[in-house]
């Protein structure tokens, strides 16, 4: 964990000096130093003066660089086609847990030929179009701004029963840290 850097970026991008944290904390700036080229690591009652000094939450210094903000732009999502139906999906973004994805599905095709089943657990949210979810012996319709959740271990399937493309929000939610792509 390189806590220092932290302190240090978030430091600099605050525009406060080593001399301003050293005055409000009451550290030296010789110890201050070590810690931001992570030479040494502070206690955790120093890392709360240090984190009251830069007006952040002692928990934001704690996490790891893939704990942050994860930042995936329009033009950077990754696409990937799903089924066989070749479905768009766009990975929107995610986290160790949890992805988020936005699917395309064309007007009478379907999550695949029959219902399927998979780890996790999703929410889904209908973005545009009308479709057709069924779940083991419950199944219902759904237009824009409806929205739905299952376990996904129970099979499964999805179908555009409307006139134009459905786009479908979907979370989807795994215990284990998974980066392989799966079939919605």
């Amino acid at each position: 964990m390189e806590i220092g850097s932290s302190i240090r970026l978030i430091r600099k991008r605050k525009n406060i000096t080593i001399a301003q944290i050293c005055e409000e904390t009451g550290l030296s700036q010789g110890f201050m130093s070590q810690v931001e080229t992570n030479k040494t690591s502070p206690s955790i009652t120093t890392l709360e003066s240090i984190a009251k000094a830069l007006k952040v939450p002692l928990a934001y210094l704690l996490l790891q660089k893939e704990e942050r903000m994860n930042i995936v732009r329009k033009e950077e999502r990754r696409i990937t086609t799903s089924g066989i139906e070749k479905l768009k999906v766009e990975h929107l973004s995610s986290t160790k847990n949890v992805r988020m994805l936005l699917v395309e599905i064309p007007v009478g095709t379907s999550t695949g030929e029959a219902p399927h089943a998979h780890e996790g657990e999703e929410v889904h949210v209908v973005i545009k179009g009308k479709i057709y979810a069924e779940q083991g012996e419950d199944a219902a319709e759904f237009g824009e701004g409806d929205s739905f959740s299952w376990n996904a271990c129970t099979p499964h399937l999805v179908r555009n029963i409307g006139e134009e493309l459905a786009i479908v929000l979907i979370s989807i939610y795994t215990e284990a840290d998974h980066t392989q792509d799966f079939l919605l």
